[in-house]
């Protein structure tokens, strides 16, 4: 990799042009094209999404007609820096081209390619095939001599007088023929032509991409969702932040690194829900969170049962102290007694008997939530009210939200607000909880939500996995979508849960943690295997949170709190599971098992999966893996070593047997490691 000003590339091969100057000082068309470029987001309207240290593979189709030899680069830039450095592209075949480079900064960076006939590597190639079948004349020479004379006039400093020199020793003399020819094919002078090209003849690509560069979190976290209200030692007192504060160690014991608050705020009394969603609530019933907004305030107040501002900064700074950052809920709705429904009436919508409109999806109705009219005559007031919510929390030291459903507001108000957010703060993170169609959840990825929930808790089978996480991985949206997976959610009970026992919840856990880099678990009901649900063939929880206070016995002997501390230890251990495009599916010959990989960049860490889907019976069945791709041989042993159990295996050849019984470990999660052998003649496995 080199560095060039950014004035000196492309003098003569400047994006608008599209069209290159000759040597004899004419402009001509560019014989050269660049197309085909990836990643490129709905042409360059979208940056792709990396976080620090993170790489950038780049490819692109770059021909010329004729048979003149090619040489490309891939430039890449922090934004804000004035000079490009450039990495080499390497051919694939079939004109595509490849590079990568990595990103070192939380910046925004650039990058773009570049490509031109080179007429030295030209005459090189045609010298050398000459010299194989003995046809090399010393006029040859003379022309090499001429291009290397030349490229001693484009450059500077030290490399004008080696240049000339190199091409004093290529001009014809009585010397042997065969020594010249050698000089002239010795790859310094090949590198030191490279370097000095004459890039006039070549053209760069018409736009520059970008990249969205976050900082680690983005890429792999651990959620645990926990309501406050609910965090109360005892039975019957509502919980404040001190008993959040309390939990910490527990938490950060089971190995979370974002603890995820639902709606802190006041809670609206009109159309209250009572117990398990019921429209009519009872003295002292507590609501639901997401109807913010009472006397009190309403989306920078505080319910006073859960404390103080003074009380929250605590909280925050006692999880960081334990590596532990907050997030909080941002939902964009208020309860009809929210401050905003008198002082902006028109940020609601009115009905025609006068009444403010409440939330629907029918058949259901949400009568205590107020939607806010983001088509108001007063939107512009609206934005920037919202804009200051999330700027308050902020202030209070939050750099994660959760935002409620923002596919029902508009597109171009996350881009305008995230981006505003990012100006100010570029450490920000926004995970967009949008259970929608694929393409709205992509656009609003693209449109800068840092992580997105998915459809993992629906996808059972293997090969609704399969499918799915190869679309994530391996496609465009692995580029800028990167994925939060949730088994349960205080809205998500799934069947899967409801009826596969304990072992399910843990068969969900191994999935989530290991196929997806961040993932979440909403608690204690996820550890304490709760799947009662509220009616049959919903997915509602009984006695939900939502609506209720609820007393959970976290000390039950039943808890997964061990497995899934052991798992995210796993998780924080081993590099390859903190990222998300190094998935790869193996195949096994039973249905109810699924297998895959994930290595580390440097290849020196790779974890290999092998989950039970099926809660209920033990399956076995014989797995193929690509011992190439794994960086295994055929002919030596290897060895498996699984991280739940600590159980080692030695296994030879890509075939091998599994089997695993729900009932005692649903999943393995093995370590592969290669068999070496030392300088003192012993074998040990790396």
């Amino acid at each position: 990799m080199v560095r060039a000003r950014g004035t000196e590339f492309g003098k003569k091969a400047a994006a608008e042009r599209g069209s290159s100057q000759g040597r004899e000082g004419r402009e001509a068309p560019s014989r050269v094209v660049i197309e085909g470029v990836s990643p490129e987001l709905d042409g360059g309207r979208f940056p792709v999404k990396r976080t620090v240290g993170e790489s950038v593979a780049v490819s692109g189709d770059i021909h010329a007609d004729g048979h003149d030899e090619l040489v490309a680069v891939l430039l890449h830039r922090v934004d804000s820096d004035r000079d490009w450095s450039e990495t080499p592209l390497q051919p694939l075949g079939n004109d595509r081209w490849r590079a990568s480079f990595r990103v070192e900064r939380q910046a925004p960076h650039v990058y773009t390619l570049e490509a031109w006939l080179d007429p030295f590597l030209t005459w090189r190639r045609g010298l050398l095939r000459k010299s194989e079948v003995g046809r090399v004349e010393r006029v040859d020479l003379l022309v090499g001599a001429e291009l290397v004379e030349e490229a001693a006039g484009r450059a500077g400093g030290p490399a004008v007088r080696a240049l000339r020199s190199w091409a004093k020793a290529l001009r014809p003399v009585r010397a042997e023929l065969a020594a010249q020819v050698g000089r002239a094919l010795d790859e310094e002078l090949r590198a030191l032509m490279l370097r000095h090209a004459d890039r006039g003849a070549g053209v760069r690509y018409a736009k520059e991409l970008r990249v969205e560069v976050d900082r680690e979190r983005a890429r792999f976290s651990t959620w645990y969702e926990m309501f406050p209200r609910s965090a109360a030692s005892e039975a019957g007192r509502h919980g404040t932040f001190r008993d959040c504060e309390s939990r910490l160690d527990e938490i950060a014991e089971m190995g979370f690194d974002v603890l995820y608050l639902p709606p802190i705020h006041p809670i609206g009394d009109a159309h209250r829900k009572g117990r398990n969603n019921n429209p009519l609530a009872e003295a002292g019933e507590v609501g639901s969170p997401w109807a913010i907004g009472a006397a009190e305030g309403g989306h920078t107040a505080i319910h006073p049962q859960l404390g103080s501002v003074a009380d929250f900064q605590r909280l925050v700074k006692a999880a960081q102290r334990r590596g532990i950052e907050i997030a909080l809920d941002f939902a964009a709705q208020c309860s009809p007694d929210h401050p905003w429904v008198k002082q902006h009436p028109l940020w609601f919508r009115s009905r025609p008997d006068g009444t403010v409109q409440y939330a629907e999806n029918p058949p259901k109705k949400y009568e205590d939530i107020y939607p806010l009219n983001f088509e108001s005559p007063e939107w512009r007031g609206l934005w920037e009210a919202l804009l200051e919510v999330v700027r308050f929390w902020i202030g209070q030291g939050v750099r994660v939200f959760r935002v409620d459903n923002p596919h029902t507001k508009p597109y171009r108000f996350w881009e305008w607000l995230i981006a505003e957010v990012r100006r100010e703060h570029a450490d920000v993170l926004f995970l967009a909880e949008a259970f929608t169609r694929p393409r709205v959840m992509y656009q609003l990825a693209k449109l800068g939500f840092t992580q997105s929930y998915t459809y993992f808790a629906w996808r059972n089978t293997k090969a609704e996995l399969t499918e799915y996480f190869t679309e994530l991985s391996r496609g465009e949206a692995s580029e800028y979508f990167r994925a939060n997976l949730w088994p349960n959610t205080p809205d998500i009970l799934t069947e899967y849960l409801q009826f596969g026992g304990r072992p399910a919840f843990m068969t969900r856990l191994a999935l989530a943690a290991t196929l997806g880099a961040s993932y979440g678990i909403y608690g204690p009901a996820f550890e304490l295997s709760e799947n009662r649900p509220r009616s049959a063939g919903g997915e509602e929880y009984l006695d939900s949170e939502k609506y209720e206070i609820r007393f959970w016995d976290r000390d039950n002997a039943d808890s997964l709190r061990p497995f899934i501390a052991r798992v995210n230890r796993i998780r924080r251990e081993n590099p390859a599971l903190q990222q998300d495009r190094n998935l790869h599916f193996h195949a096994v010959d039973n249905e109810q098992l699924i297998a895959y990989s994930k290595s580390s960049e440097d290849g020196t860490n790779t974890i290999l999966t092998v989950v039970n889907l099926d809660p209920h019976h033990a399956h076995s069945g014989w797995m193929e893996l690509p011992l190439a791709e794994l960086s295994l041989s055929a002919q030596q042993p290897y060895q498996v070593h699984d991280l739940l159990t600590d159980a080692r295996f030695l296994w030879s050849g890509p075939r091998n047997y599994v089997h695993l019984d729900p009932r005692e470990a649903p999943a393995h999660i093995f370590r592969l490691r290669r068999k070496v052998r030392t300088e003192r003649d012993f074998d040990y496995f790396l």
